[in-house]
């Protein structure tokens, strides 16, 4: 195809027509939202509502600044600002490839280690959102859900809060500077795929803000707001083949494409003390009714790819859509799912649990998403503590059925062990990965060892029940091995 122009705003006019290009000046856009956490969710999802609404017209006094508060998204600054900021987004559909170039987002600030540029950029009143996607377990909570005081980053900015460590920290160091200049509050929107994720947002703000300076806590809680929402599309990692595909099929030069799925849905609350754009004209929901939309993703979407995830990665089955064509996971994955999730699940506008249960079963069995296992069944410390335990407490606290759930559970604690049944190694895969693997070792002599680590399982460690059906499949996915244990429960 010959040399490639990089993306950029001067390149625009030479996508090829295939290519859906912004059909705003992207020169008279002016920020409203800064977004920590440029990672390829947010991309495909959040920014594409903004995109898409500017293409109506609207909007254009909300673009988006990105952040980051990890060294590494230093090295994600460089790509997107040397691309302008413009992002290819690849739609998947199993009936064909299309692609679309964004542009919502329009800067992003440095990432250094004290914030400075980030506490300034949230600080200017034309700020009215600060969104996040920083993954479940970056919020500081506790076991118990609580605020988790003790941690080192915590312990940090609340002793040096003008030069914070945190997202979090900085969002105060900004908000005091709005206080104290008159300029008022802005929102702050969690985009990550937690349960009350707005609730949690403020819970950690107003908790930090209050170990240094409580009268600015109380001007935050009094003032902020935090909506909570539930967001959802599926969204691959981007690696060698996304980069080739971006080149290959439709000749442009990009460095960060984004390949995802052709479903998105986004659900928030309208709740927003500085204004907000008007991202129900382009398909997101506003409703009151988000923890009912939220509970049916989590529990059924989120939890659904743990229980893929851990069996696939024990079987080495390499992607989701693999789980989904694998007969033994899939009858596994079903049967669980009717029988003891979808219970735990209201219906929402439009959706039964049992619908929503065979459109997840479509969207995972797309073989264009080449999600993988590894990808999925990452930080499952913070998943399965926030996806299926609750389901687990509620089906105990029933008298229900826990049989497929323990089983899910077996299977984490299964691949936890780091080797898979073919002898390959998983590498470590999780923030607490060492300790997970010393549990999971030494569940091979104690099979108890694994579910008393309270640090995950908290009170259901101490649950007779719960923890016959757990020692009752790990002892036989052990014995007999993984598919024979999948075939004993899935049919």
């Amino acid at each position: 195809m010959g040399d490639l122009a990089q993306l950029s705003n001067a390149t625009l006019a030479q996508m090829p027509d295939s290519v859906r290009v912004p059909r705003y000046d992207r020169s008279r856009l002016t920020p409203g939202i800064v977004h920590i956490g440029l990672g390829n969710f947010h991309r495909a999802h959040q920014a594409w509502y903004l995109h898409r609404l500017m293409d109506e017209g609207q909007a254009h006094d909300w673009a988006i600044v990105g952040a980051g508060v990890r060294a590494p998204d230093a090295a994600q600054r460089a790509r997107l600002l040397a691309q302008d900021c413009l992002n290819t987004l690849i739609e998947l559909d199993p009936s064909g490839i299309s692609a679309e170039i964004t542009g919502a987002m329009i800067d992003f600030v440095p990432v250094e280690e004290d914030n400075a540029a980030l506490i300034a950029q949230m600080a200017d009143p034309a700020i009215r959102i600060v969104a996040l996607t920083v993954t479940e377990g970056g919020y500081y909570t506790r076991p118990d859900g609580g605020f988790d005081a003790d941690h080192a980053d915590i312990r940090h900015d609340a002793a040096n809060p003008d030069t914070p460590r945190t997202a979090f920290g900085a969002m105060i160091a900004a908000l005091r500077r709005r206080r104290d200049a008159g300029t008022g509050p802005f929102t702050g929107l969690s985009c990550d795929n937690l349960q009350g994720n707005g609730a949690i947002l403020r819970q950690t703000v107003v908790s930090l803000a209050r170990l240094s300076d409580p009268e600015l806590a109380g001007w935050i809680e009094a003032n902020c707001t935090f909506p909570n929402s539930m967001v959802d599309c599926i969204v691959p990692a981007t690696g060698p083949n996304e980069l080739e595909l971006v080149r290959d099929r439709f000749g442009i030069a990009d460095q960060a494409p984004v390949t995802h799925e052709n479903f998105r849905q986004w659900v928030v609350e309208d709740d927003f003390c500085a204004g907000r754009p008007d991202w129900d004209r382009v398909g997101a929901t506003f409703s009151d009714r988000v923890h009912d939309y939220e509970t049916m993703k989590l529990r059924i979407l989120n939890a659904g790819h743990q229980i893929l995830a851990n069996a696939g990665e024990i079987l080495s089955v390499e992607t989701i859509s693999g789980c989904m064509e694998h007969k033994a996971i899939r009858a596994f994955f079903g049967r669980v799912q009717r029988e003891e999730i979808a219970p735990q699940v209201d219906p929402v506008p439009g959706m039964t649990p049992a619908s929503y249960i065979e459109l997840i079963e479509r969207r995972f069995s797309n073989p264009r998403i080449v999600d993988t296992t590894r990808r999925v069944a990452f930080d499952g410390s913070s998943r399965h503590s926030g996806f299926l335990h609750p389901m687990i407490r509620e089906r105990l606290a029933s008298g229900q059925s826990i049989e497929g759930l323990a089983l899910a559970e077996a299977l984490w604690a299964r691949m936890c062990e780091g080797v898979r049944e073919d002898g390959s190694t998983i590498a470590p895969n999780d923030p607490h990965w060492d300790r997970l693997t010393a549990a999971a070792k030494a569940s091979k002599t104690d099979p108890g060892a694994w579910i008393s680590q309270a640090r995950f399982y908290g009170d259901l460690a101490g649950n007779a029940r719960f923890a016959e059906a757990f020692e009752g499949w790990l002892q036989r996915i052990r014995s007999e091995g993984t598919e024979a244990a999948l075939r004993a429960y899935g049919g």
